[in-house]
């Protein structure tokens, strides 16, 4: 089982064998560090332009909230002469009736 890290700890690349003091050695420690430093920038970027995607769809959303909020207010003031206008429901009495036998 692979042990567990916090949220926000990288864990640094480990050799499994420790090698002797030597030049190439210490060459090979400056290439991993490089490559990690290279996938590390590349990974910040990507979140940078993820972060810049979610920023631009809030602010989207944001207005379409913002409008169908007026909207809904517009819908439910309904004006005095409107109300007045309006026919009222008919009643039961108010219908012609008649039989059609066919």
């Amino acid at each position: 089982m692979r042990p567990q890290f916090l949220q926000g700890q990288l864990r640094p690349q480990i050799s499994t064998m420790p090698r002797k003091n030597t030049e190439a050695a210490a060459y090979l420690e400056i290439y991993k560090l490089v490559n990690e430093r290279t996938r590390l920038q590349k990974e910040l970027d990507s979140l940078d332009e993820r972060r810049d995607r979610l920023e631009k769809r809030l602010e989207v959303i944001n207005g379409d909230v913002a409008k169908l909020e007026v909207s809904a207010h517009q819908l439910r003031v309904v004006p005095l002469d409107k109300a007045i206008a309006q026919p009222q429901a008919a009643k039961a009495n108010d219908f012609n009736t008649f039989q059609f036998e066919y």
